[in-house]
Parts: structure tokens; C-alpha cells; sequence
């Protein structure tokens, strides 16, 4: 950062701060992960500079040749890691690929169908104030107390309210998306079913969960968690899709543009590109195989070591640790203590979560970002033994139930862990597994 450090010594500086932070500690959110060389590269390209409104062979401004053999390389090698025969690599990021997604099939008002927010699911699925819940009549299905999706009571609002869109994708859910089984349901009641595998496509491409293809119509990913990209996203028709609307591609075009953005973000397409190209390689395989392996591994320890994950295990990347007995919304006290040791989680809520999610009671956890910096099983147990550590020097506070009086509890809170000892013990040894394992930039 050369030109940086003569131009904007601050924002460098910041920069460099937060690359220390990550070099020091572990990134354990799931939807988070660690890029390339290369990734990053594209992304910092002078292809930031090009307007390209419209597709490869049909802009609305000239001088786009190459960026149109990018765009098209982007395509093809999306097409081929998820064996699909239409894909656009346009979306800026996750919400506004869903969001074309109801522009394409939908209008407003129509029924839709997603995993409640609270239970796991994602804002674009018809959460209450996203505009999946305020434009589309939004009837959410849950999970059981067992902490996987409740078929059953799905199947039956389906039948009743016949939703013309159907979501089968979360946010904080550990089993095996149901492909197969919503597909069921969905077909049943002649809708359209949406998977959103933005938390499980690096999974998905490495063969380490299974596919979506044979049983959606239209998928939708990120691709910067598992797949290991920049941040952006992809819409995908499977040929299921295809063979129900033969223009969905079309509509999947329009709904981007002119329909919702403008011009693409070219040098994202691009890292994009370079992630999809990483991400067919046999390395990578070995890669989502591992994630898995870690995430069961650290399940395990945490479990063995006292605290309650919800469904009591996992099947992809992520884990859900309920802390509804340490007292509700005991989620912001572990999120705020693992901070202070290195360890970096998000507070999440719980099935059936006492507490609201400002202050939910439990914590989201995953394996993707460590993976990829070389750990393995050995390590999920001395990452397991520190955050069983860390959740003893939380167990005596509680939050108040007043809401004026949260605010100061929280701030006597963090700077009592501030000056725990204990944390920053797990801080050393947690810096110290960290110097053995580099992170690829």
C-alpha cells in the first residue's frame, strides 16, 4: 500500500490494524472466510473504472470487449462448479440477488414462503420489516425443538396458503438443507422453490453437502463465505427451473437490469471469476471437506465440555450455541468476552430465544475461515477448550431486564472483561496457535 501510505496514511493505518487483528486472532463467523492473493488482485483492479450497463454482446456504452470475455469466463465457470445451465453473476450481493428473485416470479402481494427469521432463516425470506415481508404476503415455517425444520407444520401452510415462491436456505441452521424434502412440498402446491445456498456453496462445489440442482428451480448464493470469493452474488436456473419456465433466464436478466441496478461491479465479476477457477480445483474439495470435518469435531468439544448446541451437533460449517441457561440473552456477553480473547463469533438467536435479537441468547460459530487458514480436527479441541473457558467468566452477569438500565450494564461489563485475566490467557495461547497457522495474504 505504497500510494497509500503518501495519500491516506489514516485509512492505512486502519487497514493494517485490522489485518493484525486477523492475524492474531480467529475468525470463527460463518459467513465469513479468508480470500486469496488472487481474489483480492481482481478486486482491486482498474476494472473498477469501466461502466458496463447491460449483458456481454448487448451494453449500452462502448469499450466493454474484454470486460465482456471477464463476464462471460464468470458465467461459464459458474455454470460448470454447479452444474446449471443458466447463471448471472451481476447481483451485488445476496439481498438484491433474492430480491430479483421475487421481481422475476412475483408481484406484489403474492405468497411467499421462508424459514422464520428467529428459527434460522434469512431477512430476504419474508422477515416482517425486509421488503420480502412488507411487498408479499409472508408465511414463515419454523423448526421443531429439536432444532430442524418442521416438514409437517410447512407442508401444511402450504397447503393452505399456496405460496407461489418457496425459500429452502438459512442463516444459523447446522443440518443438511432439505432440499429434497421442501422440493416435495413446493411441487405439491405449483410453486417455485428458491434455494439460497449463499452459507453452504463452497460446500455444495466440493461435494461436501449435496446439491440443490435436481430438486430447485432457481438458486441463489453469495460468494464470499464457503466458495471463498469476493463479496457479490450469483442467481442460477437449474434445468427443473427450465423446464417449468422456459424464459426464467430472461426474467432473471430483467429483473437485475433494468429491473433493479445499473451497471455491474466489473472488477467484482472478476474475483469472482477467480474464486469460481480456485474453487473447481481438487485442493478446494479437500477444503469443504475439511470445514465439515472441523465443524463436527468442534461441536463435539463444545458439547463434551458442557455448553448446548441447538440440534446437538452439525452437518455443514456452522453451529448454534444456546445460552438460554446461562439467562436470556446471554449471547452479547460470550460475543463481547470471546472478542477480547481473540476468538470472533456473532451473537445469534436461539429457537424459541427468550430474549429479542438485539440481545439474543446464544452465539453463531463456524469452521470456514480457520479451515482455510490450514487448522484441523486437532485444533477444534483447543478452540472448543478456550470458549468453554471464556463462557465460566460469564456466567455471573445478567441482563437487566429494564432496558434504560442495559446500556451502563454493558459498559461495567466490558470493562470488567477488559481487565480479566483469564481472557487474556486464552488471548496469549489463542495468538500463539495463530503464529503457526499464516493467514494466504
Amino acid at each position: 500500500m505504497k500510494s497509500l501510505k503518501k495519500t491516506d496514511p489514516e485509512i492505512r493505518t486502519l487497514i493494517e490494524a485490522e489485518e493484525t487483528r486477523r492475524r492474531f486472532g480467529l475468525e470463527m463467523i460463518p459467513s465469513e472466510n479468508h480470500t486469496s492473493p488472487s481474489v483480492l488482485e481482481a478486486l482491486g483492479s482498474t476494472l473498477t473504472d469501466k461502466y458496463s450497463e447491460g449483458y456481454p454482446g448487448k451494453r449500452y456504452y462502448g469499450g466493454n470487449e474484454f470486460i465482456d470475455m471477464i463476464e462471460n469466463l464468470a458465467r461459464a465457470r459458474a455454470r460448470k462448479a454447479f452444474g446449471v445451465p443458466f447463471a448471472n453473476v451481476q447481483p451485488y450481493s445476496g439481498s438484491p440477488a433474492n430480491q430479483a428473485v421475487y421481481f422475476a416470479v412475483l408481484k406484489p402481494g403474492d405468497v411467499v414462503m421462508g424459514l422464520d427469521l428467529s428459527h434460522g432463516g434469512h431477512l430476504t425470506h419474508g422477515w416482517k420489516t425486509n421488503f420480502s415481508g412488507t411487498f408479499y404476503k409472508s408465511v414463515p415455517y419454523h423448526v421443531t425443538k429439536k432444532g430442524v425444520v418442521d416438514f409437517a407444520e410447512a407442508r401444511r401452510l402450504a397447503l393452505k396458503h399456496k405460496p407461489k415462491l418457496m425459500w429452502v436456505g438459512f442463516t444459523a441452521y447446522s443440518r443438511q438443507f432439505p432440499f429434497r424434502e421442501m422440493a416435495k412440498i413446493a411441487d405439491e402446491v405449483g410453486a417455485y422453490l428458491a434455494a439460497d445456498i449463499s452459507h453452504i456453496a463452497g460446500l455444495v462445489v466440493a461435494k461436501a453437502h449435496p446439491s440443490p440442482v435436481p430438486f430447485a428451480h432457481i438458486i441463489t448464493t453469495t460468494t464470499h463465505k464457503t466458495l471463498r470469493g469476493p463479496r457479490g452474488a450469483i442467481i442460477m436456473v437449474t434445468p427443473k427451473g427450465l423446464k417449468k419456465d422456459p424464459d426464467l433466464p430472461l426474467k432473471i436478466d430483467k429483473a437485475i437490469i433494468p429491473g433493479l441496478q445499473g451497471g455491474p461491479h466489473n472488477h467484482q465479476t472478476a474475483a469472482i471469476a477467480v474464486a469460481l477457477k480456485e474453487a473447481l480445483k481438487p485442493s478446494f474439495a479437500a477444503y469443504g471437506k475439511q470445514v465439515v470435518k472441523n465443524a463436527k469435531a468442534l461441536a463435539k468439544g463444545l458439547m463434551q465440555r458442557g455448553l448446548s448446541i441447538v440440534s446437538h451437533g452439525t452437518d455443514n460449517h456452522m453451529m448454534l450455541v444456546d445460552l438460554s441457561s446461562y439467562g436470556a440473552g446471554s449471547g452479547i456477553f460470550l460475543q463481547d468476552a470471546l472478542d477480547m480473547a481473540g476468538i470472533t463469533v456473532n451473537k445469534n438467536t436461539v429457537p424459541g430465544d427468550p430474549s429479542s435479537p438485539f440481545y439474543p441468547s446464544g452465539i453463531r460459530l463456524g469452521t470456514p475461515a480457520i479451515t482455510t487458514r490450514g487448522m484441523k480436527e486437532k485444533e477444534m479441541g483447543l478452540i472448543a477448550d478456550w470458549i468453554a473457558r471464556v463462557a465460566k467468566e460469564i456466567r455471573q452477569y445478567r441482563l437487566p431486564a429494564d432496558q434504560k438500565e442495559r446500556v451502563a450494564y454493558l459498559k461495567r461489563f466490558k470493562k470488567e472483561i477488559a481487565k480479566n485475566l483469564a481472557l487474556k490467557k486464552v488471548k496469549g495461547e489463542v495468538k500463539k496457535l495463530c503464529l503457526r497457522f499464516k493467514l494466504p495474504y
